[in-house]
């Protein structure tokens, strides 16, 4: 743009002071020709950098999700292939042989049952050691009243001692079959043990257990978290997989990414969020892709000025490092494909603030004349 402007300003001196000879051609002529280009694109060029600045740092970033599997065993299907395969959210990308699983999970369902059945025995023998308790208990309450009368006829001489005798040892027999029917019913609850959530626990394990068996015989089907493509497919039919964290079978890259770029730490002073913004990349010449300012991240962008509560000094090294600039976080124009912007493309930027913008058409020229020049291909081989 800048050359176009002076070779402009140029024709119009070749009018003015050589075709027409308006004005006389002397040294003076000449120094005023040659001073006002010169100043007048050193204000335009920086007034630029300042309204509508560029970088030439800008890059697509997208996240990767590692898959690994939730359960062990031998993989009999997948879905999926590597490259510019797409995949939705909830597409199966591998399917592991759930016989194992399912097997264990009809051995639980046999155990509950059995748990169940014995649970309703001790609950049904459990009310019938309560029931002789209380019986037992009441027969004892009324063999002790009895015995208090004897002793009151025996002790006014109404009353013979053969029959306080008598009452005394029913009584003591009745406490005997008392404490036999306590030491029963606790018998019956300690075999029935601690309730968890309305069941006894035995049964209560082993619902969990089948809750778990399910649970990994869904995991038996591995899907997609996210609208993604396939890279690093490393799965076929047959191979064995286990449950590792560090196990990874094949790499996600989501569809949808970031993009960012750097900026100079004087250039953002009018930038703020909502601001336009377009940016061209070398993988589609010619295109432009139209963007708004999302933030402007003050906070991490200098890498080096951080340092780390360790309890050590920062490093010479860190102190030492030239400046870098601040991050700018771009979102895309509604109805941009954001598949067209693969992971590391990088690019050229430009934002458009609320001052001065006559003058952004230089700034827009200029991006779009670097956007052609990218069908260019400067290789000799």
């Amino acid at each position: 743009m800048e050359a176009i402007l002076l070779a402009i300003y140029a024709f119009f001196v070749w009018l003015i002071f050589i075709k027409f000879k308006l004005l006389p051609w002397n040294i003076t002529s000449q120094v005023i020709v040659v001073t006002i280009p010169i100043v007048g694109m050193t204000v335009l060029i920086l007034t630029l950098n300042v309204v509508a600045p560029s970088s030439t740092k800008l890059r697509v970033y997208r996240y990767q999700v590692p898959i690994v599997s939730q359960v062990s065993g031998r993989v009999v299907e997948v879905g999926v292939e590597e490259g510019n395969f797409a995949v939705k959210r909830g597409d199966m990308l591998f399917r592991i042989d759930a016989t194992p699983y399912e097997l264990t999970l009809n051995t639980l369902k046999a155990q509950l049952a059995n748990a169940e059945g014995e649970s309703k025995r001790l609950n049904e023998q459990l009310r019938g050691a309560v029931s002789s308790t209380a019986a037992v208990r009441a027969n004892v309450d009324l063999a002790r009243k009895r015995v208090l009368q004897y002793r009151d006829l025996a002790a006014s001489g109404a009353g013979n001692k053969f029959d306080l005798e008598q009452a005394e040892a029913k009584l003591r027999e009745l406490e005997s079959q008392l404490a036999a029917a306590v030491a029963n019913q606790a018998q019956v609850q300690a075999q029935l043990g601690a309730v968890v959530g309305g069941d006894v626990a035995s049964v209560a394990k082993i619902k969990s257990d089948i809750a778990l068996a399910q649970w990994q015989i869904e995991q038996t089907v591995t899907r997609s978290p996210c609208d993604c493509t396939v890279v690093n497919l490393q799965l076929r039919p047959g191979v064995f997989v286990t449950a590792m964290p560090f196990n990874n079978v094949m790499t996600l890259v989501e569809r949808s990414g970031q993009v960012l770029a750097v900026f100079g730490q004087n250039e953002l002073r009018a930038v703020k969020p909502g601001d336009a913004a377009e940016f061209a990349v070398p993988t589609h010449p010619g295109r432009i892709f139209k963007a708004k300012v999302d933030s402007v991240v003050w906070d991490y962008s200098i890498a080096q000025s951080r340092v780390d509560a360790t309890g050590q000094m920062p490093m010479a090294a860190a102190l030492q490092a030239g400046p870098s600039g601040f991050t700018v976080k771009f979102n895309l124009a509604d109805g941009t494909e954001e598949e067209v912007l693969a992971a590391g493309v990088s690019g050229d930027v430009a934002i458009y603030t609320e001052h001065v913008t006559m003058i952004h058409i230089i700034r827009k020229v200029i991006l779009r004349v670097g956007s052609n020049l990218n069908y260019v291909i400067p290789k000799l081989h």
